[in-house]
């Protein structure tokens, strides 16, 4: 076997003084001693023949060699530490984690779970959300299901469920309903309507795709997240707007309508796994997430 890459333990070593700047803290972090990780420097600067840290106070600085090797000593001990921890999570009891927006979650997905697990008992799901933005390259899941537009990372492969679809919805609780769900969609202008921080253009969006003039838009009461804000509508407080497919439910059983129908957006709901996973889970999710959302558009 060739030797051409000097051995991982002074790599390592180096790596974490690097980027920590501090023979010590590096030392701390390996649990070994500040001797120890200075030796490996050494050798691995002997291995190369190259200097690449020198002293500076009580840290170091890297020379333009050693800021090159970091670079890249970091970047493959990241993918590393990412492929390992997949790979424990990989094992043939292990369940398929699948990232989610908690409002998507909540209004979508949980009411479909019960057929998921009887349809596909083998993915053996397993559900996590995030009260922050989701992050589909996170090691902690497998995939990512979330509303987003194209064009797509060079780094993901994602599955287009569906396109995304959104327009106001009002419960019949709501005090203004009778004099609105018969109306045009310009009556809108004057209302004091329902908005959700995490979706500041959905508004305008949907006014644009009306050919309505969203600068006369008025808004009412805010809410962080879109799961409130349709709850905040359920329970007859205004006129809010979500994607078709997470008040599909309500509409079905009467309690949110759409009087003015919804508009595509440019965002699609997909189903988004890094490529360095290997897991073919993911495509039978995505079949599994195409056709229940097929049937229902």
């Amino acid at each position: 076997m060739s030797q051409d890459l000097p051995p991982l333990n002074a790599l390592r070593a180096f790596e974490a003084a690097a980027r920590l700047l501090s023979v010590s803290k590096a030392g701390e972090e390996l649990h070994v001693t500040h001797g120890a990780i200075s030796r490996q420097i050494r050798a691995l600067e002997e291995e190369l023949g190259i200097r690449l840290v020198s002293k500076d106070g009580r840290g170091i600085k890297l020379t333009d060699a050693g800021m090159r090797l970091r670079d890249v000593a970091g970047e493959t001990f990241e993918r590393l530490r990412l492929v390992c921890a997949e790979l424990k999570r990989q094992t043939q009891d292990a369940p398929f984690v699948l990232g989610c927006p908690g409002s998507l979650l909540a209004r979508w997905f949980i009411p479909r779970l019960d057929r998921l697990n009887r349809e596909l008992p083998e993915l053996r799901l397993q559900l996590s959300t995030s009260h922050g933005e989701l992050d589909p390259r996170s090691p902690q899941v497998d995939a990512t299901l979330l509303f987003a537009e194209p064009p797509w990372p060079a780094d993901m492969q994602v599955f287009e469920l569906a396109a995304e679809r959104i327009g106001p919805v009002l419960s019949p609780r709501y005090a203004r309903f009778a004099e609105l769900h018969r109306a045009p969609a310009a009556a809108l202008l004057g209302e004091p309507l329902l908005y959700t921080s995490s979706r500041p253009q959905a508004w305008p969006s949907w006014a644009a795709g009306n050919a309505l003039d969203s600068g006369a838009l008025r808004y009412g009461q805010g809410f962080e997240h879109l799961y409130y804000l349709l709850e905040a509508a359920a329970a007859g407080l205004g006129v809010a707007i979500a994607p078709q497919q997470l008040v599909a439910d309500d509409l079905a059983a009467g309690r949110l309508l759409a009087p003015w129908g919804f508009v595509e957006t440019p965002a699609r709901l997909a189903l988004w796994q890094p490529l360095r996973s290997r897991d073919q889970r993911a495509a039978q999710l995505a079949r599994w997430l195409a056709v229940e959302l097929g049937s229902e558009s």
